[in-house]
This record gives C-alpha cells, structure tokens and sequence, in this order.
C-alpha cells in the first residue's frame, strides 16, 4: 500500500508479475498526474474538501473524475449513492450488462449489472439479476458503522475483481482491526470505548463517523475547511457531549449550537475532561471535522496525541 495513506509511491520497488500494489489517491495526486492507467480504479463518494485548491465542488470532482475518464481503467468500482458516482458510473458504463463497471450502493439497484449493496450490516452481491453472495458485516469489529460497510463492499469488489471467492473475502474481512486514525479502536477502560478517527478532517467524514455509536463524547475544533459547519447540526444526534479543541476552540464551538459542550483548547484537556465524564458503554471519539494545522504537522500528528492521552489514563 501507498500514496496518500502514508508512503510515497516512488518509495516503492518496481512491482513483479503476481503482485497487487494499492494506492490510495488524494485529489491533489489525480490532478497532477500525466500518466496513470489503473487495473482497478475505485471512487468512494464525494464529499466538500480542498475546495481551496480546485475551486469549488465542480473542480474537486474534476480532479477525481481524471482517474477514470482519462486513466481508462480495465475495472471501475463506484460508490453511486451520490449524484457524481451516479454521473461517473453512466459516463464509464456501455449498457446494462456492463461488466467492467461495479456498482456499491446503500439500496437496492435496478439493472442486471455487477453491484453490491450494503443494507442493515449486510452485504449483497449480484450479478446479473441474481443474487452471488452475502456478508453479515454486523459482527465485523475494525468496520463500524455504515461508511466503514460502504468501504468493505469497495474493499469486496476489487477483490472480486481480482478472482477471489465471496467467502475467502468473508474471512479476511474478520481480520481486519482498522487503519490508524480511520475509526480506530485504540482502547477500553472502564467500559468506556476510545476511538481514533482523526482523519475525519472534513464534516461529512466527521458525520459518518457520529453515526457509528450509539452515546458519544465528542472530541472536535481544528482549522476550518472550506464548505461550512451547517451540516453538523443535524447530525449530532448521538452526542452526549462535545469537547472542543484548536486555537480557534471558542469559534468552532459557535457552530454547535445547544449540544452541551466545552472548550478545552488542547487534546490534555479534553480527553482528561471526556474520560472523567464518561460512562460505561458511552464512546470518546475523537472526529475533529477540521484540519489539524493549527496545533499539529498533520491529521497522524493529532491521532497519536489522543492516543498517548488514552494510554496515560490506561496507566493510571
């Protein structure tokens, strides 16, 4: 694995026949690049980041886009529960039966192509009309929450893709503990659960991972991205209470309106404050729904702070 989840591309030794490499692209690395032809080319959903950068909504999906209309890849695995998936997926597809094109989605979809759905923690694969496949994903600890389903149905198809059995990806997916700083289960003390999810840098990342737990006690604040916080206040149903962090925690606390609430300004304060307040089968998360600039070189930075925090309270 490498690109933008940890280690550059060009640190790896050439690939030999039989090997499967993965890269995870950011937006900046499809923008830029000349020449990039992938066997399988996946696209998640779109969500507002980097809107600096590329201008907007329109240019942002522009940047993905590139990957695939111009990329060419042999296999194209899309997420169409959002319009520009749905948009993508019609551009690649020449019919019904298209066989090159896998869709994911969160509901049934019409058609007799290749798609998988994921729906109540299960997983459907069909083909064809037919049903290929099931996964109950319920029990599946590194995957929690529907965003971390849609993710394994991705992970699903491109593994189909490359010829693998339903039920060997079955197994494999029980293995699977998370990635660092990805809805990352790091402890449990005292029946309260700790969660390191600080890659949720924008709000739509922030939100998928609010939706994963039942009671909540909310580590968030950082830099603002372009796009806005409006979508926050819907979203925090499950929130008992949020402590907010960055150098800008009191601004950042304006945008959630009557959620109780405190700003701790630093990550020392806050998870001392969560933990001290915290009951058993509640979940301090920490999805700061902003950048991490303000007080940390980048997103791993601040993940690993929350996590020698969690680990001093372990101590303790």
């Amino acid at each position: 694995m490498a690109g933008n989840i940890g280690r550059g591309v060009l640190d790896l030794e050439p690939p030999i026949d039989g090997e499967v490499i993965v890269l995870e692209l950011s937006s900046y690395q499809t923008d830029l690049a000349r020449a990039l032809t992938p066997d399988i080319a996946v696209f998640t959903n779109l969500s507002p980041d980097h809107l600096d950068r590329h201008g907007g909504m329109g240019g942002y999906f522009a940047a993905k886009r590139r990957l695939f209309a111009e990329g060419g890849p042999d296999r194209a695995v899309i997420g169409v529960d959002d319009p520009e998936g749905r948009y993508l997926a019609n551009q690649l597809s020449e019919g019904d039966g298209d066989a090159r094109l896998i869709r994911v989605a969160s509901r049934k979809l019409a058609g007799a192509g290749w798609d998988i759905v994921t729906k109540k923690g299960w997983l459907s694969e069909t083909r064809k009309g037919r049903q290929a496949a099931s996964i109950d994903l319920r029990g599946v600890a590194g995957l929690p929450g529907a965003h971390n389903h849609q993710n394994a149905a991705c992970a699903y198809g491109v593994a189909r893709a490359l010829g693998l059995s339903p039920r060997l990806i079955e197994q494999a997916l029980h293995t699977f503990r998370g990635l660092p700083h990805r809805s990352q289960r790091i402890a449990e003390i005292g029946g309260v659960a700790y969660v390191n999810d600080s890659k949720a840098t924008n709000v739509d990342a922030a939100i998928k991972a609010l939706s994963a737990f039942p009671r909540i006690r909310w580590i968030c604040g950082g830099l603002e991205k372009d796009g806005g916080m409006d979508a926050l206040s819907g979203a925090m149903d499950h929130v008992v209470k949020a402590y907010v962090i960055g150098r800008e925690a009191a601004g950042f606390a304006l945008h959630l309106g009557d959620l109780p609430h405190e700003v701790c300004g630093d990550m020392v304060t806050a998870v001392a404050r969560a933990a001290s307040e915290a009951e058993p089968g509640e979940t301090v998360l920490l999805a700061p729904a902003a950048a991490s600039f303000d007080q940390y070189d980048n997103f791993e930075r601040r993940g690993e702070d929350f996590a020698a925090q969690v680990a001093r309270l372990g101590d303790g």
